[in-house]
């Protein structure tokens, strides 16, 4: 099939139509055509994959990552930093208007990152590649098939350096091929580490033997975490957090905590995030480790800030108390619906950050309840995004909608709006 690319559309792909149909194709750019092999035919749409190009756009450019294509990580590295920001800007107003009926005809703010080295935390992938040894690497796109790699330029460099070590170690079988995965996240100065790793099982190699292999292996791991999955069983080598530096203050992160992972936007979302308002009261909902709560703490006489996750409330409540925030922000181990079901006071402000499905319909129905004079919405997913604020129409209207590229060289939007209270709205 010969298909004429017309636009990108969320999600990383290139769309054009055959036949009446919508075809959806990944790393191709507007206005190119190519020849295209289906590899899913729906009612309505269709997928499928480059099989030749027969006329390429202009904007193409080489590719920095030799496993771009093929591992499932980077969606636009043949695009130009410049266009990657201009369309992923207009992706945004299109699936605010084309799903949430929200008909932004403003500016919307940017905020644009370094577009390489950017990633503080990282997930990797194990598999084992037959003779005893395992591999690791990232997820081949659109399967479970392990895609090796040795390198991997939007992490940051201790990130990068960790990923290299840990390759090497697998191939001289010093990590047991039970490998399944690891995680790792760099403090604010790229130095230290948390290392997290999980394994189908540990036999043949004790945790303490594993442990100290490891930390002699990768200096910089501040704390170390092993997971058993065939005991369900973990063990801790260090104090299981790292400090990180943001927005004027040091935060505990934990291994089993959320946050934001662009080391060079991080202060500039905090400060953003909760600039230019004051007054008695703001709720900080799906709180984390309280990035957004310390912050608010300095223009609010009481900050409540809810998170669902225990292991990064204990966080939230040493960041408070390092700090010395105690009397000004309460913390509250609740999903963001149980909480608000059960409280009663108006704030001024309300900060929302959720994972990526968005919010409940029981939580937009009860924030409109509560009436807070502006509601500030830090959203990971344009699509969730464009639901709530149709949820949210009949009370609030949007104010201002700005653009963080938190993960350049792929699809995912992150974007901060501010909804102001309509006067006499529901």
């Amino acid at each position: 099939m010969e298909l004429k690319i017309e636009k990108l559309v969320y999600g990383g792909e290139g769309m054009g139509h055959a036949d009446g149909t919508a075809v959806f194709v990944p790393f191709v750019l507007p206005g190119e055509t190519v020849a295209v092999r289906l590899a899913e035919q729906r009612k309505k749409f269709a997928r499928g994959r480059v099989e030749k190009f027969i006329g390429t756009s202009p904007e193409r450019v080489p590719a920095r990552c030799p496993y771009f294509t093929r591992c499932g990580g980077c969606h636009y590295q043949h695009l130009p930093y410049e266009a990657q920001l201009q369309y992923k800007k207009e992706i945004l107003v299109e699936t605010l208007s084309r799903l949430g009926g929200i008909r932004w005809t403003g500016a919307v703010g940017l905020h644009a990152s370094p577009p390489f080295g950017y990633r503080n935390r990282a997930q990797w992938k194990a598999r084992s590649m037959g003779g005893g040894a395992s591999a690791i690497g990232y997820l081949e796109a659109g399967t479970q098939r392990l895609c090796p790699v040795t390198e991997c330029p939007i992490l940051s460099p201790r990130l990068e350096a960790t990923l290299a070590c840990l390759g090497k170690l697998l191939a001289a079988r010093e990590i047991p091929a039970t490998l399944l995965e690891a995680e790792a996240f760099a403090d604010d100065r790229d130095e230290r580490l948390l290392l997290s790793a999980s394994f189908a099982n540990l036999a043949g190699a004790t945790a303490k033997t594993l442990g100290e292999g490891l930390r002699k292996a990768l200096p910089a791991v501040e704390s170390l975490l092993l997971h058993d999955a065939s005991r369900d069983r973990f063990e801790l080598f260090g104090p299981g957090y790292l400090r990180y530096a943001a927005a004027g203050h040091a935060y505990r992160v934990g291994h089993l905590s959320f946050f934001q992972i662009n080391r060079f936007l991080v202060d500039e979302l905090a400060r953003r995030a909760t600039a230019g308002v004051a007054g008695k009261l703001a709720l900080d909902l799906y709180a984390g480790v309280g990035l957004f709560s310390l912050l608010l703490a300095e223009n609010f006489e009481r900050v409540v800030a809810a998170e669902a996750n225990p292991a990064a409330t204990r966080d939230l409540e040493e960041n408070i108390h390092t700090a010395g925030l105690g009397g000004r922000i309460e913390p509250r181990t609740e999903e963001a619906e149980d909480f608000l079901a059960r409280w009663s006071g108006q704030p001024e402000l309300v900060i929302l950050d959720p994972p990526r499905a968005g919010l409940t319909e029981a939580v937009r129905a009860r924030l409109v309840a509560l009436g807070a004079a502006e509601i500030r919405y830090v959203s990971c997913d344009p699509a969730t995004l464009a639901r709530d604020l149709q949820g949210f129409s009949s009370a609030y209207e949007l104010a201002e909608i700005e653009f963080f590229d938190l993960f350049p060289q792929s699809f995912h939007l992150e974007t901060f709006v501010r909804l102001r209270r309509i006067s006499g709205g529901a």
